[in-house]
């Protein structure tokens, strides 16, 4: 089964599979999928930079242990062993603005 591509992307919410804890959201489009699915790796569609791999420049890159689909196929779950930091500034996850 595969998401939902007719619109374009599709976000991917990534969730440090032993922790639980949400460790960034991005977008997916089929190609990103596909590299996905066949390296085990977290690849991700940016606008400005197209198709990457998650930490393939910082060395914090995610092992994609378990992939889930919710029930209108249009959002990804990752379900990764991430090797260091999801967010760019270094932190754990890039969730730790609260809104309060």
């Amino acid at each position: 089964m595969s998401p939902d591509f007719s619109k374009g992307v599709v976000p991917a919410v990534v969730q440090n599979a032993e922790t639980g804890k949400v460790l960034m959201v991005a977008y997916m489009d089929e190609e990103s999928w596909k590299k996905t699915r066949e390296t085990g790796q977290a690849w991700f569609h940016s606008r400005e930079r197209g198709l990457w791999e998650k930490g393939a420049t910082s060395g914090n890159t995610m092992e994609v242990l378990e992939v889930r689909l919710d029930c209108d196929l249009d959002t990804v779950l990752l379900r990764v062993k991430p090797a260091g930091p999801a967010c760019h500034t270094g932190a754990e996850s890039c969730f730790f603005n609260s809104a309060d």
